[in-house]
């Protein structure tokens, strides 16, 4: 029989392919498909869309190559995989009367994805570590980087992406507001590190399991509460407070925003009519 110390070594042998990493590009294309414009992307330009799609499947190895001057076309080399790709692309966007998307539209198969979704994160992270440290021995910055970009660079290169599909929202970027995803592949990224480097007192397939489970859970609580909210939220707003919130106003910012408020809150009678005065010499030059 099997011992319960065994699960975790069991759970780190787990092959990604072909069922975890079709789950990985379901949900991933699926994800696309919700962004706005990107059904209309599909209907004008097909390559454009599949392009889209490849980033949202394969970000992190396009990022993480770039990251460490290798060719970011290498994934192409995976033949196997682009045709599984491309296959759920094309049943996403394109399937008749939109029948595989109402099927992934079922709450448990949805949940079923996810999660399995959440399992290939802990992979890519642990294999973006063991790749960078392969090419830089012990630096710790670069091992942290290129986990952080092979685990979570669809969104990381979502700004490119939106580009693909004539979108450009730079306050979307992922580092100005990072999601959720973003945060917690950069904590495991961390954590993989430190494992790897040999700073933190755990087997590797301890790890992989317990920070797997962690994803899984908070991902499925997400998604069955339906909320935004980062579990990271309470720590990071004490963390903000306590090393970034305590910095004081500068005088002149404080001062100009006080003359503001002042000006706004207190009616002068003098103020108020040379303002009415000012308002009615603007609209006769307009009918003018």
């Amino acid at each position: 029989a099997m011992e319960l110390w065994q699960v975790p070594l069991l759970f780190s042998r787990l092959p990604m392919f072909p069922f975890f990493d079709l789950a990985h590009y379901v949900a991933s294309v699926m994800a696309l498909k919700e962004q706005r414009g990107a059904v209309e992307v599909s209907v004008r330009s097909p390559v454009a869309c599949w392009f889209s799609a490849m980033l949202y499947c394969f970000g992190g190895s396009v990022l993480s190559s770039l990251m460490l001057a290798e060719p970011p076309v290498a994934f192409l080399a995976k033949g196997t995989n682009i045709i599984l790709a491309s296959s759920v692309w094309y049943l996403v966007f394109y399937c008749p009367e939109d029948i595989f998307c109402r099927c992934f539209a079922f709450l448990p198969l949805r949940l079923l994805v996810a999660g399995m979704k959440e399992v290939t994160r802990t992979w890519k992270i642990t294999a973006g570590v063991a790749h960078a440290d392969s090419h830089f021995k012990d630096a710790w910055l670069v091992m942290v980087a290129v986990g952080w970009a092979r685990g979570a660079g669809g969104g990381l290169i979502s700004n490119f992406e939106q580009l693909v599909r004539g979108v450009w929202k730079p306050e979307t970027n992922e580092l100005l507001k990072m999601s959720y995803p973003v945060k917690v592949t950069l904590i495991g990224a961390v954590l993989f590190t430190l494992q790897h480097s040999q700073y933190l007192p755990i087997a590797r397939h301890n790890l992989m399991f317990l920070y797997t489970v962690f994803l899984v859970v908070s991902k499925v609580t997400m998604m069955l509460t339906r909320s935004a909210t980062s579990p990271f939220a309470p720590f990071e707003a004490a963390l903000d407070h306590m090393f970034f919130g305590l910095q004081k106003i500068p005088s002149k910012v404080k001062g100009e925003g006080a003359a503001s408020s002042n000006g706004s809150s207190v009616c002068d009678p003098s103020s108020s009519e040379q303002h009415r005065d000012g308002v009615k010499k603007r609209q006769a030059k307009k009918t003018e």
